[in-house]
């Protein structure tokens, strides 16, 4: 697996907001939330579901550009519009798309657990993605537990959720991190709607020490 990425080039904005730039200048956004600024250098925004706080038309203004294209679940054919974005993909999971610089691979996401199955069932057909970004396999998971999808994918750098409620929990994150082994995980949703800032803390403990921790929030 790579280990080169360059860890400053992935930030984590506020709850599952993401920011990733690659070495040509490249600009990801995963799920812009929140957005206090108005960038507008995004190539491409990358939507994994359709709940308020990933899905926000109005904070993708914010970062969008004439030619920002939109990467959203096929499932939310009719939502995705409202993004006002130069182009629409929209993504089965299993399916991947090549664009100029990187490519972009869909990964289930979806709860398990039995107090959350109403959250992101799995009927939703919701996605989290794994995107390659100079020639790093870079995994932002959405919003989900430990899945039988989940737990086959494999990555260099892992964004998970780990603020529990609606998503796994520290404890689980950091045993489905331990399962896949990434050599970098970034814990994400925590902090702000639901989670403490305790939680990263409490994760880091349980992750296996071959495995480098780094706190973006």
């Amino acid at each position: 697996m790579a280990n080169t990425f360059n860890l400053d080039h992935i930030d984590v904005l506020v709850h599952s907001c993401i920011r990733i730039q690659s070495e040509a200048g490249t600009v990801i956004y995963f799920d812009p939330f929140k957005v206090d600024t108005e960038p507008h250098d995004a190539d491409y925004v990358l939507v994994t579901h359709a709940h308020y706080d990933h899905f926000s038309p109005e904070d993708i203004a914010r970062v969008a550009k004439a030619t920002t294209e939109l990467v959203a679940p096929a499932t939310m054919k009719d939502e995705a519009p409202k993004a006002a974005c130069s182009a629409v993909h929209l993504m089965q999971v299993g399916e991947r798309i090549e664009f100029a610089d990187i490519s972009v691979e869909a990964v289930a996401a979806y709860n398990v657990e039995p107090e959350r199955l109403g959250f992101h069932p799995h009927d939703n057909a919701w996605i989290g993605y794994v995107v390659t970004v100079d020639g790093t396999r870079i995994y932002v998971a959405g919003d989900t537990d430990p899945n039988p999808d989940t737990l086959q994918v494999s990555c260099d750098i892992a964004l998970i959720p780990i603020g529990g409620t609606y998503t796994m929990d520290p404890r689980q994150a950091a045993g489905f991190i331990n399962t896949i082994q990434p050599r970098t995980v970034i814990p994400t949703h925590y902090g702000s709607i639901v989670g403490s800032m305790d939680d990263p803390h409490a994760f880091a403990e349980l992750v296996n020490p071959d495995i480098e921790v780094v706190l973006k929030l």
